[in-house]
């Protein structure tokens, strides 16, 4: 066996446990954890939203506001309706304070396209984009203690240039 030093044991002994250290310091997650966006008070509370979104023939969608509730909770997972990088015809939504200041947004994906998976003819699936002209819509947010509306626009183009679609006030 080959020594460099006397006490070449205690020196690799530290060397394995400085090597371990910074491999799990790089497994750690990158991820955010905490939505930047949001300020939890004290009750941190949930918002639960119920929209019926249509689209008539000119192609301009219209939403009708059905109900809210407010409950206690923390917003654990984000849906996978929920997307980063908005599209022409997703939505947006804000919550906005007293004096119409944003305060939270969020976008979703349109919700009048659905990608459904079929069987084709040589047996494999495939995704397939359905457009529908009525759809309901359910949202969940991380409600800011100081929303007063909950505004959802529509994303009308690609620098998301956005048209108010219909603004709830929380009462």
């Amino acid at each position: 066996m080959y020594y460099c030093c006397p006490r070449s044991g205690n020196y690799i002994k530290k060397l394995f446990l400085l090597t371990f250290v910074f491999s799990m310091a790089s497994c750690a997650s990158k991820k955010p954890t905490v939505n930047k966006d949001i300020i939890l008070s004290e009750n941190p509370k949930l918002l639960f939203l119920n929209y019926t979104i249509t689209k008539i023939a000119s192609g301009t969608k219209n939403i009708n506001f059905h109900s809210k509730t407010i409950a206690e909770g923390k917003l654990k997972n984000s849906n996978n309706k929920y997307t980063k990088t908005p599209s022409v015809g997703d939505l947006k939504c804000t919550q906005l304070s007293n004096r119409l200041s944003e305060l939270s947004t969020i976008y979703i994906k349109n919700p009048l396209n659905k990608v459904i998976e079929i069987l084709n003819d040589s047996l494999s699936f495939e995704k397939r984009k359905i457009e529908q002209n009525r759809a309901n819509l359910s949202l969940k947010l991380q409600l800011h203690p100081d929303t007063k509306f909950i505004e959802i626009s529509e994303i009308v183009d690609s620098l998301n240039t956005v048209k108010q679609l219909i603004k709830t006030k929380l009462e």
